[in-house]
């Protein structure tokens, strides 16, 4: 069997490598993988050793020696950074690291005939959707500079496929958590910076009064609809929802968390400019990728706090100097 090869931007953050380990772990005679990753946002030690790793900037390295290196058959692009709520504060690297990155990576992939584009994009395009409820048919209208780069890489892989053939799925998953997680971030991921916290004995913060609604995914349950995403007829030129169908308050998640670690003082600090109410619908990915929601937001965070405690105390990200400090949130601000 002549095997396919798939590259995956991305390769050492949570979705990357767990995507990784699992073709590795069940489709291994039938796909090479090669992953791509500049190690700014997740860590060597997760990509698992069968991955030929190339680390890369998609920025400003010649990205396209990968391509002529490998005959790639498809290509998952999950290569961002994804905070959303500092993306007001740091624009430009937003924009680079997002749109013009991608659009990078899909001139790569218009000259080398890729098959299919699997490009995760958020559920930032949507903004404040129609009564907090997201659905794939709905006008984007992001309200922050991270939603308008994805909901712009968006649109281009859509015209590359109209004026370039290029095949693509479009995948919007929402709040996934789990082990490889990046928990030393103190700008995205909500429940690895509690994790983060707890591990240091601090306090879980929450902005504002914590009624704001989200639904939680825990990574295992998306893992196999993921790479039915590259597979399936259906997904063509498709957008899908992908995630927990279930959505809590951040006050109901806070106290969850502090349930499961059996420690943590709740903490509220000033508002920021968010999105109320972020409910997505479910059911096209069902239909389409097989998603099952197996694993409830308790059994999840179980999971990733053993997973947290056995993790090295590694130094925490935190931006030196942003672009424009202008408005910036009191718990952002350097301390000069």
């Amino acid at each position: 069997m002549n095997k396919k090869t798939i590259l995956i931007t991305g390769v050492a953050g949570l979705l990357g490598s767990r995507l990784a380990d699992w073709i590795i772990e069940h489709k291994s005679e039938e796909y090479n993988i090669i992953g791509i990753d500049d190690l700014s946002g997740g860590y060597k030690e997760n990509i698992h050793p069968d991955v030929k790793f190339w680390q890369m900037d998609l920025v400003n390295h010649p990205i396209e020696n990968v391509f002529e290196a490998h005959k790639i058959d498809y290509v998952y692009h999950f290569a961002a950074y994804a905070a959303e709520g500092l993306s007001p504060f740091i624009r430009s690297y937003n924009y680079d690291n997002n749109l013009k990155a991608t659009a990078r990576l899909v001139n790569e992939c218009i000259k080398h005939d890729v098959k299919r584009l699997v490009f995760t994009s958020t559920m930032a395009v949507y903004g404040h959707g129609e009564g907090g409820i997201f659905h794939e048919d709905m006008r984007r209208n992001p309200i922050d500079p991270y939603g308008i780069a994805k909901m712009a890489c968006e649109r281009d892989i859509e015209v590359a496929n109209e004026q370039h053939g290029l095949d693509y799925c479009i995948i919007r998953p929402h709040n996934v958590y789990g082990a490889k997680q990046n928990i030393w971030d103190k700008y995205r991921n909500v429940l690895g910076i509690w994790m983060y916290y707890l591990l240091n004995d601090q306090p879980i913060t929450i902005f504002g009064d914590g009624t704001q609604r989200r639904a939680f995914s825990y990574i295992d349950d998306s893992l196999e609809p993921l790479f039915r995403a590259h597979l399936e007829p259906k997904a063509s030129k498709q957008i899908i929802n992908l995630g927990g169908i279930e959505d809590y308050s951040i006050l109901h998640c806070a106290e969850v968390l502090q349930k499961v670690a059996g420690k943590g003082e709740i903490v509220h600090l000033e508002k920021r400019h968010e999105v109320h109410t972020a409910v997505p619908t479910w059911q096209k990915s069902v239909d389409i990728l097989g998603f099952e929601y197996k694993t409830s937001l308790e059994e999840g965070l179980m999971r990733m706090w053993d997973w947290a405690q056995l993790q090295p105390m590694r130094d925490r990200f935190i931006w030196e100097n942003y672009e424009i400090e202008k408005g910036i949130y009191s718990f952002w601000k350097n301390k000069k």
